[in-house]
C-alpha cells in the first residue's frame, strides 16, 4: 500500500478523534458509553496516586458526561470489563480476554524458581479461595517475619495473591475503597467466552489493530510497547498487514519518527473537532508517550510526581488541558476531600494567546472537574497569567 501523507493538523485530528477526544460525548452518555469507550480503546490505565480522583476514573469522566464512579464497577461485576496488563495495569473489554493468556505465560516463564515454602503458600492460597470464596489480602493472616521496607514490600500471603493474579490463576475485582479482591476465573468469565491461547500472529495482529484504534497513528515502537512482557512478531505482521492493504503507512509533515502506521477507515474520514476544553489525566492515552506530545501537539509535559521536587516546575501532578487540537495549559492541583476543596495550586498557561471564550472554556472545565471530585469549592493560588487568573477568581 502506498504511503500517505499528512499534514500535522489532519494528524491531529486523528489521533484526537481516535482517543475519543473529538467532542464530550463522542461515545454516548451514562454506563453504556463507559462500555463503548473501553471496548474502542481496549485499554484504560489504571493509577493508584489520590491527589485527585483516580487516572482510570478520570479518563472516562474526561469523555462521558456526568460519568458515576460506580459505572466502571458495575461494568466489572457484569463481567464485561476485566482488570489486567499491557504495558501497564487496566481496564480491558472482557471480549479480548483471550489476549491476556499469552501475557500471563509469560509472567510465568520469568518468574524465577519458586522455593517449596512459596509453591506451599501459592497451593494453600488458591485452595482457600476455592473453598471459602472471594477474599482480599488482609483476609490472610499477617505472615511477615521482617519489618516492610517500602510500599512494594508485600508479605508472603499478598506475594502468593499477586503471583496467583499474574499467571491467571486468580482475577481481581475492586472494592469501593479500591482494595483488591481475588477470585477464581470460572466465578467472574462469562461461561461462554473464548479462552483459547491465541497464537503469535493473532496476539501480534490484535494488538497492531488495538493499538491503532486507541492512537490513530503510531510507530512501531509505540505498538510493540503494548505488548513488552510478551516475545512477539509485531514487525513481521505489520508488514504482512499493510501489504494486505489492512495498515496504511503513514508520513506526516515535519515529524521524523518513522515509519508510522493508521487503519485504512481514516483516509477518507471527515473529523472535525468541537472546541470543547478536557482537562486529561497524566496517564491518558494521549499523554503515555512523551515524545508524541512534542512532535504532534509542540506540548513539552511530564508528570512531575517522578521528578525530585527541587526539579519540578510546574507542581507534583500537573495536569494538561486541552481545547480544541492545542495544548493549552497544564494544571496542577489537589482534591481536599475533608473540606471538599478543590486547591489548585498553579494554572500555568502556555504561550498561546488567550481569548475570553478560552478562559470561560478553562473555568467551565475547572468546574466540572471540581464536582467530579466531589469538591464544592475552588481555589486558584497561583497563575502565569495575570489576566486569565483575575477572570478565573471573578467567576468562581
Amino acid at each position: 500500500m502506498d504511503k500517505i501523507t499528512l499534514t500535522k493538523s489532519q494528524a491531529r485530528k486523528i489521533i484526537l478523534h481516535a482517543a475519543g477526544l473529538s467532542k464530550r460525548a463522542q461515545f454516548g452518555k451514562g454506563k453504556e458509553a463507559v462500555h463503548k469507550l473501553i471496548g474502542h480503546l481496549g485499554f484504560v490505565q489504571i493509577d493508584t496516586n489520590y491527589i485527585v480522583e483516580r487516572a482510570h476514573h478520570h479518563a472516562l469522566a474526561a469523555r462521558i458526561p456526568d460519568y458515576k464512579l460506580q459505572w466502571l464497577e458495575e461494568l466489572q461485576a457484569d463481567g464485561q470489563v476485566f482488570e489486567f496488563w499491557t504495558y501497564a495495569a487496566g481496564y480491558i473489554p472482557i471480549q479480548d480476554f483471550r489476549f491476556s493468556l499469552p501475557v500471563k505465560a509469560s509472567f510465568q516463564s520469568r518468574r524465577k524458581a519458586l522455593t517449596q515454602a512459596e509453591a506451599n503458600l501459592m497451593r494453600k492460597t488458591l485452595d482457600r479461595i476455592s473453598r471459602e470464596g472471594p477474599l482480599m489480602a488482609r483476609d490472610f493472616e499477617n505472615d511477615r517475619t521482617t519489618k516492610s521496607s517500602g510500599w512494594w514490600d508485600w508479605r508472603p500471603s499478598k506475594v502468593a495473591l499477586e503471583r496467583l493474579y499474574l499467571d491467571g490463576r486468580l482475577i481481581t475485582t475492586r472494592k469501593e475503597n479500591f482494595q483488591k479482591v481475588y477470585d477464581l476465573p470460572e466465578n467472574i468469565l462469562p461461561a461462554d467466552l473464548d479462552t483459547t491461547m491465541p497464537t503469535d500472529e493473532e496476539f501480534a495482529r490484535h494488538v497492531i489493530r488495538r493499538s491503532l484504534k486507541a492512537l490513530g497513528i503510531a510507530s512501531l515502537k509505540e505498538i510493540a510497547f503494548s505488548a513488552r512482557y510478551v516475545n512477539h512478531t509485531i514487525k513481521t505482521e505489520i508488514q504482512k498487514m499493510v501489504d494486505e492493504g489492512e495498515v496504511c503507512p503513514v508520513s506526516v509533515a515535519d515529524i521524523k519518527a518513522s515509519p508510522l502506521y493508521m487503519l485504512p477507515e481514516y483516509k477518507k474520514k471527515k473529523i472535525t473537532l468541537s472546541e470543547d476544553t478536557f482537562i486529561l489525566s497524566p496517564f491518558d492515552i494521549v499523554n503515555v508517550y512523551r515524545h508524541r506530545l512534542r512532535d504532534f501537539f509542540d506540548f513539552d509535559y511530564q508528570v512531575e510526581c517522578f521528578v525530585p521536587k527541587a526539579r519540578r516546575k510546574y507542581g507534583y501532578f500537573s495536569l494538561p488541558i486541552l481545547t480544541g487540537d492545542t495544548f493549552i495549559a497544564r494544571m496542577d492541583s489537589k482534591a481536599d476531600r475533608k473540606q471538599r476543596s478543590l486547591i489548585i495550586h498553579n494554572l500555568h498557561f502556555e504561550s498561546i494567546r488567550l481569548s475570553k471564550v478560552m478562559i470561560k472554556k478553562v473555568y467551565d472545565a475547572i468546574k466540572a472537574f471540581a464536582e467530579f471530585n466531589q469538591c464544592d469549592t475552588i481555589t486558584l493560588e497561583k497563575c502565569n497569567d495575570k489576566s486569565a487568573m483575575k477572570e478565573i477568581r471573578s467567576m468562581l
